[in-house]
């Protein structure tokens, strides 16, 4: 099983910037095998995938954040980063963390929250 601890969300004002951080732990995961990724909630709003990374290292954005935001992982570390930039109002939601072994699966698929398993907590991000 897979253990996931978001951090780093806040408020902030917009055009600002936040890094967001999730800890992977558990004797089940091995970024070898698993796909991570990003999603927010906003009140009132279904989860949004936003943005994606597959164990090889590629990636995946929602068209409202590319270019804006950037998905990174330290496998050393087992921690994964959602980098936002350009922060704004729509922006603002509860973020979480998702894990999921990802053998086979294609690009298509990794904003796809249905397909993950593990799940963080969440963080709160407010852009106001």
């Amino acid at each position: 099983h897979v253990q996931l601890v978001e951090s780093g969300g806040g408020l902030v004002q917009p055009g600002g910037s936040l890094r967001l951080s999730c800890a992977a732990s558990g004797s089940g995961y091995a970024h070898s095998a698993y796909c991570m990724g990003w999603f927010r909630q906003a009140p009132g709003k279904e989860r949004e995938g936003v943005a994606a990374i597959e164990a090889g290292g590629d990636t995946k954005y929602a068209d409202s954040v590319k270019g804006r935001f950037t998905i990174t992982k330290d496998n050393a570390k087992n921690t994964l980063f959602l980098q936002m930039n350009s922060l704004n109002a729509e922006d603002t939601a509860m973020y979480y963390c998702a894990a999921e072994r990802c053998l086979w699966w294609t690009m298509d698929y990794m904003l796809d929250g249905a397909r993950y398993s593990y799940w963080g907590q969440g963080t709160q991000v407010t852009v106001s």
